[in-house]
């Protein structure tokens, strides 16, 4: 069909967080109806390491009772691996699975490379928080894939440091901005963390946690939030805090940001479960003088996190075997011994609430051996997830976000011009694409 009338007919397929009845669209269902009789054989694209351990636990176990065998093909993640996806599917020879970022599923799905698997998988919705499971909907009754690992946020911080300079773990962003103030009056040349802005998916985190809404359908036409109310507040917020020295403004990730923590230069991070892993390589002589706590909240009457970060696995519309493929998506990502297997092998926070606090996840990470209940905090944190809301061009305002909050940090200007840039940029580029959207 014509690009125009397809984009505009998916929208309500990738009617992200809103309950607004699905067009029928050009969405492939979760139909099997031309599966073998027999052997059946599928090809799984996966970036997650030792993923190859754990699907042979299925080769030799359910897989190979059921006659279903998968390998394990290894792809790079992000962006590339999303173009490599639809340029096969444009070809026809997709694989059958795809590890997919919850953020590329609206793209991949108005682009109709995903199949409709809930009658296959949905009463595996159970197994999951309610935020999490609806990534993989995308507010419809549709179910794209299910869900493997997630990132729920939350506020790490030196204890001894906070013990030293007498400051307190802030439970809101209006202590969180005190905390940073008290810190820089103690000690001058210390920071209590840093706005990063080669990071897009910290900020999304931040967002969806304050009630952010980037993308919503309204009928037959999208709606970009990037710049809301919502937005708005986290970005005046960080903004205000860079422009007055409450908090640095170096990126992320580079030699300066890991010896500000290794030496005590910066004492606080806002990030996620898989912080342990980051710090162990960016801090090591600091294992042990961490803790992790909830994420400050914008009122003491709420109780939620955003997400950085996250996977699924999904089926593909050229997938010949689709019953076969949801089949062994729901055990990768619900069966006890697999989410065992991914934790050991690929070091994943499974998103499956019961393997939370099961297997790899009764004791803390190796750095954090003086906080016993990381895990059991984690977990409690996780059921909080706040809904997500993606649309089919995150990566354009991820890198727009790159581009103007960097520029913005850097000179110590005006945050909310940034995000007007993002909205713009997000806009112009779904036009571009052919997808209606309302001004």
């Amino acid at each position: 069909m014509p690009n125009t009338k397809r984009r505009r007919l998916v929208t309500s397929v990738v009617a992200v967080a809103l309950g607004s009845t699905a067009l029928a669209g050009c969405g492939s269902s979760g139909d099997d109806s031309d599966a073998a009789s027999g052997p059946v054989s599928l090809t799984y694209w996966t970036w997650a390491p030792g993923m190859d351990k754990v699907v042979d636990l299925w080769n030799k176990g359910p897989g190979k009772k059921d006659q279903i065998s998968v390998t394990v093909k290894k792809q790079a993640s992000g962006d590339t691996l999303v173009t490599k996806i639809l340029t096969a599917h444009k070809a026809g020879k997709a694989p059958d699975l795809v590890q997919a970022e919850y953020q590329a599923l609206p793209t991949l799905v108005s682009n109709d490379a995903l199949a409709d698997i809930a009658k296959n998988v949905g009463d595996a919705k159970g197994k999951f928080a309610d935020g999490v499971w609806q990534q993989t909907t995308l507010g419809t009754d549709a179910v794209y894939a299910v869900p493997q690992d997630i990132g729920p946020m939350m506020f790490y911080y030196r204890a001894d440091l906070f013990k030293k300079y007498g400051l307190t773990v802030p439970a809101t962003w209006e202590q969180f901005a005190a905390t940073a103030r008290a810190l820089k009056e103690k000690a001058p040349d210390t920071d209590l963390t840093t706005f990063s802005a080669n990071d897009s998916g910290l900020f999304a985190g931040l967002a969806q946690q304050a009630g952010a809404q980037w993308w919503t359908t309204a009928g037959d036409k999208w709606k970009v939030g990037i710049d809301d109310a919502a937005t708005r507040k986290v970005a005046d917020f960080w903004g205000g805090l860079v422009k007055e020295g409450a908090v640095d403004n170096q990126p992320m990730y580079t030699p300066a940001w890991n010896k500000a923590l290794n030496t005590g230069k910066q004492i606080a991070w806002v990030s996620a479960v898989w912080a342990p892993g980051t710090l162990t390589t960016a801090a090591p002589d600091t294992k042990g003088k961490w803790a992790m706590a909830p994420l400050p909240q914008w009122s003491n009457a709420k109780n939620v996190t955003g997400s950085w970060g996250g996977s699924s696995t999904a089926v593909t519309t050229d997938s010949k075997h689709k019953e076969a493929a949801a089949k062994f998506a729901a055990w990768l990502n619900t069966d006890g011994d697999a989410l065992n297997a991914l934790a050991k092998e690929s070091g994943i926070y499974p998103a499956s609430s019961s393997a939370q606090l099961s297997g790899a996840f009764t004791t803390p990470p190796a750095f954090f051996s003086n906080q016993p209940d990381f895990y059991t905090t984690a977990a409690k944190i996780a059921k909080t997830t706040a809904p997500a809301a993606w649309g089919p061009n995150v990566n354009v305002a991820y890198t727009t976000f790159k581009d103007a909050f960097g520029a913005a940090a850097k000179d110590k200007s005006d945050f909310s011009a940034a995000l007007a840039k993002m909205q713009s940029a997000t806009v112009a580029d779904m036009k571009k694409q052919g997808f209606e959207v309302s001004e």
